[in-house]
């Protein structure tokens, strides 16, 4: 049983009735109070927290009497090798219950977090890390208490198999701006910049910042701001890779797609009938997939000239609801997508046909990354129970499922990265996530 469902035991014993709360421990219902405040003993609010909290714990707990116990029984490493050396399991079953093995392992271990100063590591929550191509770098968006976002750079070379720790610079010039999306971007070198979309008080602002701007190098050496400029609510935003659009990033808006060319300026505009909450630039072509709040997702050929009245719409496929996040898989034949009502389909971009679903997955209204490791053959996405989960890519299996190590709460939703190389080529493989103030490792080998 997925351990955020909701009380599917409960209205397995007795029924729900209207206005009243079933205590299956007491056998009993109790009549459930009006409001949402904290003088109320029972609300519909504090019983489902009471109920996903008691459920974090005991999978918590579970995990620690597990001890490298795995998901399946009979699921071990030398098992696996046996079978495969008498020909019982192809290279392909092989390889993912090889995976999913080392999936039962991971082991949560805290990362000590030093800065050069002292008042920056373990103060403000993480809101949002993303990692380099590399995975050398992560950069972070941490809310502060007075309002607005602080943004940092946590380098990854001093995460070893046997230390822990990590370095963090962070840059004091912009701290309140509110931070929806952001990505790497590849101007001068590779990920040489970031693209950053939020909230200026009002109208948003997109900006384009050198990385060098995090660095442990004298202030006044840093340079300043590349690209900024106010806009409508941004959304997302995304950097092209391709030759024929390069040194191009585009921003989601309210039912607007804007290309810019931070080198020349040239700005071109793309007329959508809902805001765009998710985007990603193809590498092969220079091609722009786009999910919308309407459950719509479609692709944008840059080269188009701009035409009023023209369809710019290419490729479209439909989710139920709003998509918040796609990934276009390797190849580039292929989608991968996760929607409001947790939905996470796999498209055929050729036939424009769900291929696959990965269910599990719980989101209402959140803007949920998802994150896609195809080397290792593993999805992972976090729901708004603050709820980790890693499915395998091939038969869209759960593998497994990570509480917080905080209690659940909207402003405590983890963020995570996952590698096979943290912190460069020669570098430790594992997931990092990032809760509150802290962060975690867990241990992939």
């Amino acid at each position: 049983e997925d351990p955020s469902s909701s009380s599917s035991t409960q209205n397995s014993v007795a029924p729900e009735l209207p206005g009243f709360y079933y205590d299956p421990e007491k056998n009993r219902y109790f009549r459930l109070l009006p409001g949402h405040n904290n003088h109320n003993p029972l609300t519909k609010d504090s019983i489902q927290h009471k109920a996903m909290e008691c459920k974090r714990l005991r999978l918590l707990q579970e995990e620690e009497k597990r001890n490298q116990k795995m998901t399946r029984a009979g699921l071990n490493s030398s098992v696996l090798l046996q079978k495969r050396q008498l020909g019982l399991l192809s290279s392909t079953s092989y390889c993912r219950l090889v995976h999913e093995l080392k999936v039962s392992c991971m082991q949560r271990r805290k990362i000590e977090i030093h800065s050069p100063d002292s008042s920056v590591a373990g103060t403000n929550n993480f809101k949002i890390i993303v990692a380099d191509v590399a995975c050398e770098r992560i950069f972070t968006v941490n809310d502060v208490e007075h309002g607005g976002c602080k943004y940092g750079i946590i380098n990854l070379s001093g995460l070893g198999k046997e230390s822990l720790t990590v370095e963090m610079y962070d840059n004091l010039y912009f701290t309140n701006r509110k931070v929806n999306s952001v990505c790497w971007a590849s101007l001068t070198h590779p990920d040489s910049h970031l693209c950053l979309m939020g909230i200026a008080e009002t109208p948003g602002c997109a900006s384009l910042l050198p990385a060098s701007l995090f660095s442990s190098t004298n202030p006044g050496d840093r340079p300043g701001m590349l690209c900024s400029f106010k806009i409508s609510t941004a959304w997302s935003c995304a950097w092209c890779l391709n030759p024929q659009a390069d040194n191009c990033f585009s921003t989601g808006l309210t039912r607007r797609v804007l290309v810019t060319n931070v080198v020349t300026g040239h700005r071109q505009t793309f007329g959508t009938s809902s805001d765009v909450l998710a985007q990603q630039f193809a590498t092969q072509t220079p091609v722009l997939y786009n999910g919308c709040r309407s459950g719509e997702i479609f692709s944008i050929d840059v080269r188009q000239r701009n035409r009023k009245g023209q369809s710019w719409k290419a490729t479209r496929l439909f989710h139920g609801s709003a998509v918040t996040s796609v990934h276009l898989m390797e190849a580039e034949h292929y989608l991968m997508a996760a929607d409001m009502a947790g939905k996470i389909k796999l498209w055929d971009l050729r036939a424009a046909k769900c291929v696959k679903q990965y269910k599990g997955h719980h989101n209402e209204y959140a803007l949920l990354p998802l994150h896609v490791n195809e080397e290792e053959g593993l999805l992972i996405a976090v729901g708004q129970d603050c709820y980790t989960r890693i499915w395998s890519l091939q038969d869209a299996h759960l593998l497994r499922t990570i509480p917080s190590p905080h209690p659940s709460s909207k402003d405590a939703i983890p963020s995570v990265v996952f590698s096979s190389r943290l912190g460069g080529s020669r570098g430790v493989p594992g997931l990092l996530m990032a809760v509150k103030q802290d962060l975690y490792h867990f241990s992939y080998n």
